[in-house]
Formats: C-alpha cells, structure tokens, sequence
C-alpha cells in the first residue's frame, strides 16, 4: 500500500495516494531538481505558474509521449482537488474517445502524468495553425462524433463534463478523438443515489465563460445536468465551423445578459451559410431535429443570408448541421437532446458510410503518419525514457 510522505498535507497526501492507483512510484526516477544532464527535460512544450508539460520518448518502442509535471505544493485546494479528481478518474475510465494516463506518480512534490502523445494536439490548435477561417463540414462532423461519444460514456456513468471546448477535443496520429479536461468533471452520484440535478457552481475562470450553459452561469435552485454538456457541444461546434470562439469579442458582463436574459442569439451568425438557405423558422415553427422529433428554436426570425461573413474561403454548410446547432443551444436544457440522441442525428448520419481514416485525409500531410503504439508495460524505469529537442508547440491545460 502506497503511504505520502510525512510532511504532505491532508489534500496532497490524498492526492499522492490516488496516483498510486494507477503507479507504484518506481525508486530510480530521479528528483526533478535533480536530474542526470543526458535526462533533463530538455524542451518544455507547455506551462502555466504551476504546471509544465514535455515531450518524451519511451525508448524501447521510439513511441513520443507528453508528460505534465505539476508543483504539488504551490497548489491551492481547488488546484488539488481538480488534480486528485482528474487522477482517480482516469484509472476508472475506459472508452476510447477518453482521454486516459498511462503513468501517475509523484517525485517528491512533484506530480508526474504521462499520458499518450496526441500528434495533432487539441481542435483548437488545429484551428489557430491550419484553419483559422474554421473547418470544413466533413471535418468537424469527425472530430464532434468522437467528443460525443466520450461525452455519451461519461453521461452514462452519471457524469457532467462541465468544460467541452475545442481545445479539450484531442487528435491522435492515427485520428482517434478523445476528450480530456477532466479536472472540470463533477459526478451526479451521492452516496450511491444518482441525482437529476447539482448545485456545484465552481469559480470558473471568464475565459471558460463563452462555452457554459445559461443554467450553468445563472447559478440559482434549478441547478443544472448533462444538458448542459450538450449547450457546450454547441457552442463547441460553432467555434470549430467560424475559427472563432463565439461571444468573444462581447463584453463578459454583456455576454452573461446575453446568455441569461436574450435576445436570442446565435453564434452562426458569424458563420458562412450558402446563398440559397432559406430563414429559419421562429419559435412557432417546429424545426426538424433530426433525430425523429421536432423542437422549437428560439425565437426571432434569424436571415442566414443577411449575417453571412464573406471570407476568401467559400465555405457551406448543411441545413443538418444548422439543425443541430440549433438543438445543442436551447435555452431550456430540456428541449436539448441527450448525447445519446445526438448521435442519431441526421448530421452523423455519414460517419456510418466514412472510412476510419478519412479524418487522417482531412488534416496536413505532414502528419499524416499514424504514431507508434506504446504497449502497456508499466512502471518505467528512468533509462528507458529520454527528452527529445523538438520545435516549441502550443499545450492546452
């Protein structure tokens, strides 16, 4: 049995044995502060004040992987209860759109994740390097089926993902999604009762803002579910499809009436529809789902034609995709189907007749080359694991 050292405090001692869930912490790992030259980490590919992240390669197999390493004891509560979570769920996870570690373990105060190395990083690296006008139909319909199938599992495991966003959506060499930011992930379960509703409202940061729900933010007795998952997935999408993240260039303060209060707004105005769209309907007007049902939208009257944004890029997109879009930001979170639903709809339909590599045909050549897989031989030993000098890249935490 895995014992914290005598010095951790309640919180850091939890969170150390939580990691040892998934790792006996192996004795020839050296100290951060102390490590060989021919090992040091040599090239840091991401950080904030607490956290940095690197690449590295397991040497047996030349397998590339991400390791983030984090200062236990300049963490306050919050930060410690994220990690713990985020820790201890990744050992009980198993789905393939999930995002999982391979090693947990602690060095001293320092917290060691390795985790698989997602060659094409997150959708919003993807957007600032490659697509910063957004992406095509058939690309973003890849990438939002496999966040919603991570979304869809850990909906039926009675929990609420809280932070899907772009930059949470990662892509593997060999083009498998996965969602990761799961230090945001708050459970329904109580005592072993699954509850309809919660009341956990965390100090979310205001750059999180433009992707969380009206109930989310409105913070009242209602509370909020995994409806307001499917808000974020929305909002998600329409950043994927404009190559900007809606809401913002508004105001925080004006984006929260907007969200809370109305008018309606859509955040496809500020994408590219073709000419021949016809309006949508308003909220008397029943707008198919497309998933066998019909809902109402907001109401309005909203022209596709008058907000379009002209780019040099001729992009179009599908009445499905408007439809589903349209279901995801309902503003009540029971007229917004279930993840499950979701993917029903007519807009995955397509996934059903596409090839698995046909995300890899979508994204640059240059990395168009599936990643060696790294078998799961566990715990490592310090030799086995060297630091390459790669080119500065951007990390999402």
């Amino acid at each position: 049995m895995y014992c914290p050292p005598p010095d951790a405090g309640p919180l850091q001692g939890a969170l150390m044995t939580a990691a040892a869930l998934s790792f006996t912490p192996c004795s020839s790992w050296p100290s951060r502060g102390h490590m060989p030259r021919s090992r040091r980490l040599r090239e840091r590919r991401g950080f904030d004040n607490l956290t940095s992240v690197h690449l590295a390669r397991h040497t047996p197999t030349g397998t590339l992987v991400t390791i983030k390493i984090t200062n236990l004891e300049n963490c306050n509560e919050e930060r410690l209860k994220a990690l713990q979570k985020a820790v201890i769920l990744s050992h009980f996870f198993r789905h393939p759109n999930i995002t999982t570690y391979w090693t947990v373990f602690t060095v001293g105060s320092w917290l060691w994740v390795i985790s698989p190395f997602m060659a094409y990083g997150s959708a919003s690296q993807l957007l600032r390097t490659y697509f910063p006008e957004g992406m095509s139909e058939t690309l973003i319909r890849n990438i939002l089926f496999g966040a919603v199938r991570g979304l869809n599992y850990l909906h039926q495991n009675g929990c609420i993902h809280r932070s899907i966003k772009a930059s949470h959506i990662l892509i593997s060499g060999d083009g498998l999604v996965t969602l990761s930011g799961l230090s945001h992930l708050h459970s329904l379960v109580k005592h072993g009762q699954r509850h309809t509703a919660v009341y956990d409202f965390p100090q979310f940061s205001t750059s999180v803002q433009p992707w969380l729900s009206p109930e989310l933010l409105r913070q009242d007795l209602h509370g909020y579910n995994v409806k307001s998952d499917i808000y974020s997935v929305g909002i998600t999408a329409c950043e994927l499809a404009s190559g900007q993240v809606p809401f913002q260039d508004m105001h925080r303060t004006q984006m929260l009436l907007q969200k809370l209060k109305g008018p309606p707004y859509s955040p496809l105005d500020i994408s590219i529809f073709p000419q021949s769209e016809s309006r949508m309907k308003n909220s008397r007007s029943g707008v198919d789902s497309g998933i066998g049902e019909s809902v109402l939208v907001s109401s309005g009257t909203h022209t596709v034609n008058s907000d379009r944004l002209h780019t040099p890029s001729s992009k179009t997109f599908s009445p499905a995709f408007f439809s589903l879009v349209q279901l995801c930001l309902q503003q009540d979170p029971e007229k917004r189907p279930s993840a499950s639903s979701l993917l029903s709809h007519v807009f995955f339909k397509q996934m059903k007749e596409e090839s698995h590599d046909s995300i890899l045909s979508l994204l640059p050549p240059a990395y168009n080359k599936p990643s060696i897989s790294l078998p799961p031989v566990l715990p490592w030993t310090e030799p086995e694991c060297d630091f390459p000098d790669e080119k500065d890249s951007y990390w999402e935490f």
